[in-house]
């Protein structure tokens, strides 16, 4: 996995078709993989252990969010008086738990992700979980298929704040208009947008409210990396 500190040039665009985008950067949970039902499961037994009780309005609550604003809202909320930090190792190691018995790829995920590869358009890997979460999700995947990962412990500010996108566009060296974004959570949304990434949000959990320029999915079956490059303005 290439170390995110170090930017890594995409190398001459006119070797790739103006057509398609410049780069592509996905949120992982909700969006590539279908882990909120796993978050889901692991905050409502973290939340049981300290006597308090979890729904799932509450757990809606949290998707998309920074880890340590989930951390914080289950302190609030679930009556659990761990440290934020150590909440947050305790959902994630319970997540990583669950991933190692099975990776839960969203509809057209990997299928979308593999032809972006192929045709030779960069992608990132713009997610609120933790690296180490990122990289076992990674790990079920044949190769490196994502030139950098920007992870909720290595930004100053999370989602909805346009950090995480535009530090992703910055590492791969291209525009952020000229990239897309793939996202399922408003949070998400709302952070690609205001990095002024084009979007494609995948409804999964959350409904998507239209809104001007916003194209929105149901999954991500059929999706070409030429429909991308449309979305881009390509």
């Amino acid at each position: 996995m290439t170390d995110i500190s170090t930017p890594h040039p995409t190398g001459d665009p006119t070797t790739r078709p103006a057509s398609l985008p410049a780069a592509v950067l996905w949120d992982m949970d909700g969006t590539l993989v279908d882990t909120e039902p796993y978050w889901m499961a692991e905050e409502h037994a973290l939340v049981a252990e300290f006597g308090g009780t979890w729904s799932d309005e509450h757990a809606h609550n949290l998707i998309g969010n920074a880890l340590i604003d989930s951390a914080h809202y289950i302190q609030r909320h679930g009556g659990v008086t761990l440290p934020a930090e150590e909440i947050i190792d305790r959902l994630t190691a319970g997540v990583v738990r669950r991933i190692a018995d099975e990776v839960p790829w969203r509809p057209g995920a990997r299928e979308l992700l593999f032809a972006l590869h192929d045709a030779g358009v960069p992608c990132a890997l713009v997610t609120m979980s933790y690296r180490a979460m990122a990289e076992a999700i990674l790990a079920g995947l044949p190769g490196e298929f994502f030139r950098f990962l920007v992870t909720g412990d290595e930004v100053t500010r999370g989602k909805p704040h346009p950090e995480p996108y535009l530090k992703a566009a910055g590492l791969l060296g291209v525009r952020p208009g000229d990239c897309v974004a793939i996202e399922d959570s408003l949070t998400g949304i709302a952070s690609a947008e205001a990095a002024g990434v084009p979007l494609l949000a995948v409804e999964h959990l959350v409904p998507v409210p239209a809104h001007p320029g916003r194209t929105v999915a149901r999954t991500l079956e059929g999706w070409t990396v030429h429909d991308l490059g449309r979305l881009a303005g390509r």
